[in-house]
């Protein structure tokens, strides 16, 4: 019983952690990496410009870095991505996040 509390606190711990790097990221910075590394697949305006890619524009910051962790960690496994996410450090990840989740989209309704 005593194993659960340990467990959430470690994983608050961890997504505080997430959030913390995601907001001390340098948005620029990853702008500048995106161009260089993700926009021929994902676009650097976060549209995928590949229809086997996912759009990244607007998506959470946190999401991103937990996909590109588990990229370079070989928990998640693609032949482009995982070379890619080998290269990047931590605050690589947490920049092209920040990046990505400040893009603003809109969507407008059919008529």
């Amino acid at each position: 019983m005593l194993l659960r509390p340990i467990l959430v606190a470690g994983a608050l711990i961890a997504a505080g952690l997430l959030a913390r790097s995601a907001t001390a990221a340098d948005a620029e910075a990853g702008k500048k990496k995106a161009a260089a590394q993700c926009a021929v697949c994902h676009g650097i305006d976060g549209i995928a410009k590949l229809p086997e890619a996912p759009h990244l524009a607007a998506e959470q910051a946190t999401y991103i870095i937990k996909q590109l962790k588990a990229f370079k960690s070989g928990e998640r496994k693609h032949e482009q991505m995982s070379i890619i996410a080998e290269s990047l450090s931590d605050a690589d990840m947490a920049d092209i996040a920040a990046w990505y989740a400040k893009i603003k989209v809109t969507a407008t309704m059919p008529q």
